[in-house]
């Protein structure tokens, strides 16, 4: 489907613009990417959930190893956390709904489907719909799913409100456009959380001494942006270096740098 000249300016502009932030700054460029593409469709709320394949051997899990490992919402309501770690245990006991186990069925290819083309009627009457959509007041949904490595895919999802009319062929083919030359970005987003490289995904305090390590900066300087100890800054500095499988500070930039997705080490 065709894109309007006025839409692909802004995406043009969007990837422009994120290419500006620094690679580290996952948390603040990956709000931006949610919130442009928001406005561009008039989607009200969005979902990032990173995701790994876990050991498979071709067994009954209808999930076929893939699980959940991360999550960041775009505006979280009060009910939000609590409806989404449920749907994500339901998923760690290999108990996933339709629209799950039909999105991971093209796991490893680039997609980017309507609610409806992941549902079957019958869903929208069930369970599921009730209590993780409208419960959350998403009337409709549109869900891209992202292959970044064999073993590593994210899932971003944008949602509409219940007073907004459903999402149209036009915003599918627009969020698959904007979405799709970005592997550089995931990459870096992954790299960042620990997911799909690391031994297991990284803490928020990790993340944030992981951000200085990535800036150059010494032990001694990130402990006093982060009001820790030098013992506690080491302490953490040698927990990333083992979840990354490296021993040094040059190994861990040169993930940034090189294919640090390609070898998978999922917990």
């Amino acid at each position: 489907m065709q894109i309007g000249y006025s839409s692909l300016d802004r995406i043009y502009k969007l990837w422009d613009d994120l290419s500006a932030f620094d690679a580290v700054d996952i948390q603040a460029s990956r709000k931006f990417l949610l919130e442009e593409i928001c406005a561009m469709v008039d989607a009200q709320n969005a979902d990032w959930i990173g995701c790994v394949r876990l050991d498979w051997n071709q067994g009954s899990d209808p999930m076929k190893g893939w699980r959940p490992r991360s999550l960041f919402t775009l505006n979280p309501c009060e009910f939000t956390s609590e409806a989404i770690d449920q749907a994500f245990a339901e998923m760690d006991k290999g108990e996933p709904d339709i629209t799950t186990t039909r999105n991971v069925e093209l796991a490893g290819t680039f997609r980017v489907l309507l609610l409806r083309e992941l549902a079957t009627p019958e869903w929208f009457e069930g369970p599921s719909y009730l209590r993780y959509y409208k419960a959350l007041d998403r009337h409709d949904s549109i869900w891209a799913g992202i292959p970044v490595s064999a073993d590593a895919e994210l899932q971003i999802g944008f949602h509409r409100s219940f007073e907004r009319e459903p999402f149209s062929r036009e915003d599918q083919a627009l969020i698959f456009h904007a979405l799709r030359g970005l592997r550089w970005f995931y990459r870096h987003q992954l790299l960042g959380e620990g997911i799909g490289v690391a031994s297991a995904p990284l803490t928020p305090t990790e993340q944030l001494v992981l951000k200085g390590l990535l800036l150059g900066l010494t032990e001694k300087r990130i402990a006093g942006q982060y009001n820790q100890s030098p013992h506690t800054t080491h302490d953490h500095v040698k927990r990333i270096f083992r979840k990354y499988g490296v021993s040094s500070r040059s190994s861990l930039m040169a993930l940034w740098l090189g294919k640090g997705l390609e070898t998978n080490n999922n917990p």
